[in-house]
């Protein structure tokens, strides 16, 4: 865990953006979903359309990618299993989830 990581009261971890960009390597590859952070490493030789597809996100925002690709109810559900946390909330690139 980075050591800049803080947890909430109710013990969700927050990670800010420049761990999670450190996170871009083969053998921890973390990627951002709608401000939840995902370790998708062991995921990557698995994942239907390709490892490259999860590497060219890796550090990164994943939201707009993994939204427009339609994943299915399953696929978001599997998803679910590799949250690690959050985005920081004051993490520079966070994106309201409210559309303000």
């Amino acid at each position: 865990m980075g050591e800049n990581e803080e947890k909430s009261p109710d013990g969700v971890r927050y990670y800010r953006l420049s761990e999670i960009e450190e996170q871009n390597t083969f053998k921890s590859t973390w990627i951002i979903i709608n401000n939840k952070v995902y370790d998708v490493t062991k995921f990557l030789e698995e994942h239907p359309g390709g490892e490259e597809v999860l590497r060219e996100q890796a550090g990164g925002d994943a939201s707009e990618s993994f939204e427009d690709v339609g994943h299915s109810s399953d696929a978001r559900e599997m998803a679910g299993t590799m949250v690690i946390g959050e985005l920081h909330p004051v993490s520079p690139r966070r994106r309201c989830c409210h559309g303000d």
